[in-house]
């Protein structure tokens, strides 16, 4: 059996989705992949004919939009349970480069997580609009202040989680939805002595463009914090 399983959460990624999963099989490592689709489009029929030629391809399809979040435990339970010793997050529309992927398994063991980040050196942020930045940089530094891990990007979903590590995770606590789930997996295991591996990578925004944020979506992701750091403070 493979040793390592990458998690990819989709929603409506039929034009990047069978071309993300051939790119990740053909890298020398040959990871199994694990597509979680919640899309209305026909990703999931695509999987399903990739599985035909594909063994080491496998599907969660869920009907509504389940969230990032909600993807991404999905798939740890079921690389636990099928006995990984490495599970992978990565994004669909290859905001995260799979080439990158073996360079972060070189720092893998079971015991630790290694982030892909986009604010260590070497690091670098594509086709970002200047206002995503400004958020996402200062989302990390608060977050960073309130849980103080030691990390510098809580909100990037690139990353491998070691089996030792992965498997201290609490998943019934977690309370948050959509990409904060990433903030309290990491604030969760660390209060549980995991240790962090950030490496640089390149990030590409690809397909999500001009963003969306709204001051009521603001708000909610910084007071998620603190309600992620209460609702941990026993452990």
């Amino acid at each position: 059996m493979n040793q390592t399983l990458v998690i990819i959460p989709a929603y409506n990624e039929e034009e990047n989705i069978i071309k993300l999963v051939e790119q990740l099989r053909a890298l020398p490592i040959s990871p199994d992949v694990l597509v979680v689709d919640d899309g209305k489009d026909r990703a999931a029929e695509m999987v399903r004919d990739l599985q035909t030629r594909d063994p080491h391809v496998f599907l969660i399809k869920r009907e509504g939009k389940g969230g990032r979040g909600s993807a991404v435990l999905a798939g740890i339970r079921f690389g636990l349970e099928k006995g990984y010793r490495f599970l992978v997050e990565m994004d669909a529309d290859f905001s995260h480069d799979p080439n990158e992927l073996p360079r972060l398994m070189e720092a893998a063991t079971e015991d630790i997580v290694v982030i892909g980040s986009r604010y260590v050196r070497g690091s670098k942020i594509e086709n970002w609009p200047l206002k995503r930045r400004i958020f996402s940089r200062f989302a990390n530094v608060y977050t960073g202040l309130a849980f103080q891990i030691g990390i510098h990007d809580y909100t990037n979903g690139y990353r491998v989680y070691g089996r030792n590590a992965i498997a201290k995770l609490d998943m019934n606590r977690i309370r948050a939805v959509g990409y904060i789930v990433l903030s309290e997996i990491s604030y969760q295991l660390y209060k549980k002595g995991v240790r962090f591996v950030e490496r640089p990578i390149t990030f590409v925004n690809r397909t999500r463009g001009g963003s969306n944020l709204t001051l009521k979506e603001i708000k909610e992701a910084f007071t998620a914090v603190w309600k992620i750091r209460r609702a941990n403070s026993d452990l």
